[in-house]
């Protein structure tokens, strides 16, 4: 790509764009004070507790998204599992994310803080899986190499909707018993029924793993809308489905969202897999492509992204769903690690290219313009740092009567035009730390 595109515009990019208030948006804070001490009461229960006997070598697997104190958690794992006399270990259980290597799936982990200095265990990142069986229509269940030959398994993961399909069960520690710790190998065989089926395939799969193969308990988190966790459950295998399903309903119950419906231009600071497996999560912005009843509200005309993390390592899968982007996103995008994650889904489109705009400036201006029927400085444009932080967001001028109105809203600052910088670039937004990711 050359280093700047010169494209026609009629009229061009000198579009008035209205002025922006910081918004607070409330949600029910009920989280955990001590994760640890929850963590570590969780595995004292004798029914979990029970399932570990001294000596054992039990495998640990920690997936690829940005769970809160997802590394407090796995070291209070280790350390209790040490207690009942067992030798933990960790390994990656991701699918294909990590650009599909054994390398890559250890550096994600590191990403958030789970190396081996860190945990006092070895990491043991492997590709190789074996493979326990098949469903009845010829399905292989993968799993994870390392975690086949332990005495033990015990997955980690949070509980939340997720990003494709509507179920009682969708992601969690059922998804990643098949997906995250089938590997490649694994999350492509079952991709290949479509993740529409996943609401009845993914149980399935893991009643097969549990009879199958050493797992004995997962730790469940559910987390508020503020990117904190609320709820911490062990649960030992026999009741995995049952209750998944019961913390998959709190979560729900729990989750964000921007409460305005109609929204000309979204503009979404950043993307990232530690941030949603679409890199934005359809749940908040309303958007899924595909058709999928649940995923219309907000209903947004134009999204923008101006940046990925630095967590997602390059992998900008979900990239699809945006309208525009920055030359910065796309200067940053890996995609070796996007488009083996995208092949493995079969949802090619989630590694589609929008239109590429040089600077932040203009591609918030093209969104606006290109926004149907919407008045020259009247768009109706919500700005978030991602799709977990939305403690904080900011909001056009156009918009200030709704949030008078509603009682979930509150401005917290006078309308101020875009804060770009001399280069084009958008200022961060002035978010509201108490309960705001870092």
């Amino acid at each position: 790509m050359s280093d700047r595109f010169e494209v026609p515009i009629a009229g061009g990019l000198d579009v008035p764009l209205p002025r922006m208030a910081r918004v607070r948006q409330t949600f029910d804070p009920t989280r955990l004070d001590d994760v640890a001490d929850v963590v570590r009461s969780e595995m004292r229960r004798p029914e979990i507790a029970g399932l570990v006997k001294p000596g054992e070598e039990i495998a640990i697997g920690c997936g690829s998204r940005g769970v809160a104190n997802i590394a407090e958690t796995a070291k209070t794992v280790v350390e209790e599992l040490r207690r009942l006399g067992a030798e933990p270990f960790i390994f990656p259980a991701m699918g294909s994310h990590g650009g599909a290597t054994a390398l890559g799936q250890t550096g994600v982990l590191a990403n958030y803080g789970i190396t081996e200095s860190a945990m006092g265990v070895p990491v043991r990142s492997s590709m190789d899986t074996v493979v326990i069986g098949e469903l009845d229509d010829g399905t292989p269940v993968h799993v994870d190499r390392h975690a086949h030959e332990a005495d033990g398994i015990v997955l980690i993961n949070r509980i939340k909707p997720h990003t494709t399909y509507r179920a009682d069960i969708e992601s969690g520690i059922v998804k990643m018993i098949g997906i995250g710790m089938g590997k490649h190998a694994g999350a492509t065989a079952l991709h290949f029924h479509g993740m529409d089926r996943f609401g009845d395939l993914l149980p399935r799969v893991a009643e097969h793993v549990i009879a199958n193969a050493p797992f004995r308990f997962g730790v469940g988190l559910v987390e508020n809308a503020y990117d904190e966790t609320a709820t911490v459950e062990a649960i030992p295998a026999p009741r995995l489905i049952e209750r998944e399903r019961v913390l998959q309903a709190e979560a729900k119950s729990r989750m964000g969202r921007i409460f305005f419906h109609d929204i000309d231009v979204l503009v979404i600071d950043r993307m990232g897999k530690e941030v949603s497996g679409a890199g934005f999560d359809p749940n908040i912005t309303g958007r899924n492509n595909r058709g999928v009843e649940g995923f219309d509200d907000p209903l947004v005309n134009k999204i923008v992204v101006l940046d990925l993390t630095d967590a997602t390592h390059g992998n900008a899968t979900g990239l699809g769903l945006a309208d525009v982007i920055t030359r910065r996103l796309f200067d940053r995008i890996d995609y070796g690690a996007t488009w083996a994650n995208v092949i493995t889904s079969n949802y090619l489109d989630g590694g589609t290219v929008p239109i590429v705009m040089h600077t932040a400036r203009e591609a918030v201006a093209l969104g606006a313009k290109t926004a149907l029927r919407v008045e020259s400085g009247e768009a109706r444009i919500v700005r978030i740092r991602d799709t977990l932080t939305l403690g904080t967001i900011m909001v056009s001028e156009p918009m200030l009567e709704e949030v008078r109105a509603h009682p979930s809203l509150e401005a917290i600052g006078a309308p101020e035009p875009f804060a770009f910088t001399p280069d084009g670039r958008l200022e961060p937004i002035a978010l509201e730390m108490s309960h705001a990711a870092d």
